[in-house]
């Protein structure tokens, strides 16, 4: 009879908790919008399934020993898999809109305000009860407004670890709904007019100005801001093997395999975080909104710089660019495209969006650069 009893209680149906219940119906919410609706499947996929896992009780596969407890202490906590991420983004970069345009690259920042707005904001929930973040908590969170997943992870993993889970989701969930949240806000601070501006074709890029913008980008990192070194130095390190043509297979290689192995294990390291004691609390529902705002934040300081800069330049600058510069790459370039064929079915601005969307994921990383070198 013993027995019995042993065995009942080291079945799941006598373990599982009420909220242990809820996170895995979070989890398979996360690979529904991840296979039904395509939201960010390559991280939503991983991320859902690996909240599964590390909520089954008993099983232990996100507790001292597991195997997401090593995917996470090996590759997030120490920051590999993020930046062998930032690799692989890099290695899938073409920055010759921005040589060719280099105004773009104030607009990739303009679009950055929004996480050292949200930092504020982040800092006076604490006045909400059941919300105590600290100016580290504060800092990672805020990063969202970059729209950069990786970089996202990265810092979090540094700064915020308890609140890593709650972060990457946010993270990737807005970055999936960039067609959704961005439109209104461009529509909001735009004319038709202005949505409709032409712009003029940009002009050829060499390739010995492709090689030598990222040794530039990195030597300017390194003289003015080093705590970006990780994130910069692997970017520049992953668009150098690819624009210099002779190193092809490397560059494939990060492109495609390497990446594509690190996104699984990125995702269920970041799904082995989504346990009920860390997710189910008034600080995620603060996390999820405050992504919200940083993110509207951003889009809207990107496409108000934009209008500036258009009117006190001599070329015409469609301010829709701007939007672009939260860095979601290149599903935010897309969906500048989309609405400048609304108002001008001639408008056609994917490349010049290119611009400030690849200086925004310069931006993003330079911002947790200086939240690093300020607060870590």
């Amino acid at each position: 009879m013993e027995g019995l009893v042993e065995l009942w209680h080291s079945t799941g149906i006598a373990n599982f908790t009420i909220p242990g219940l809820i996170m895995i119906l979070v989890g398979v919410l996360l690979l529904y919008l991840a296979i039904a609706k395509a939201f960010e499947p390559l991280l939503l996929l991983p991320i859902g399934f690996g909240a599964i896992l590390s909520n089954i009780p008993v099983a232990g596969i996100a507790d001292d020993g597991g195997l997401l407890y090593y995917i996470y202490n090996i590759g997030i906590d120490t920051g590999v898999f993020p930046l062998i991420i930032f690799m692989g983004v890099g290695a899938m970069t073409d920055f010759g809109a921005l040589i060719a345009n280099p105004k773009t690259l104030f607009l990739g920042a303009a679009a950055q305000f929004g996480i050292f707005a949200t930092l504020i904001g982040a800092l006076a929930l604490n006045a909400v009860p059941g919300i105590n973040w600290t100016i580290q908590d504060a800092s990672a969170i805020a990063i969202i407004g970059g729209a950069d997943g990786p970089t996202a992870i990265f810092l979090a993993g540094k700064l915020a670890p308890d609140l890593l889970g709650a972060i990457a989701v946010a993270a990737y969930s807005y970055m999936a709904l960039v067609p959704i949240i961005q439109p209104p806000i461009m529509r909001l601070l735009t004319t038709k007019e202005e949505r409709a501006i032409e712009m003029t074709q940009l002009r050829p890029v060499s390739q010995r100005e492709k090689i030598l913008f990222p040794l530039v980008v990195l030597a300017l990192c390194i003289l003015l801001l080093p705590s970006a070194a990780p994130l910069i130095g692997m970017f520049c390190f992953g668009n150098l093997m690819k624009e210099s043509g002779v190193v092809n297979r490397l560059s494939d290689t990060t492109q495609n395999a390497l990446i594509n192995i690190t996104t699984i294990f990125l995702g269920l390291g970041v799904g082995s975080k989504l346990s009920a004691d860390k997710f189910l609390n008034w600080e995620t529902i603060g996390i999820l909104l405050l992504g919200a705002v940083a993110f509207s934040i951003g889009t809207a300081s990107g496409v108000l710089m934009a209008k500036f800069i258009s009117k006190v330049s001599n070329s015409k600058i469609n301010p829709l660019i701007g939007a672009a510069g939260v860095s979601a790459v290149p599903m935010a370039a897309r969906v500048v495209n989309k609405v400048g064929l609304e108002a001008n079915p001639h408008n056609f601005l994917l490349m010049h969006a290119m611009g400030p969307n690849v200086a925004g994921v310069i931006g993003s990383a330079v911002a947790a650069g200086v939240l690093l070198a300020l607060v870590g």
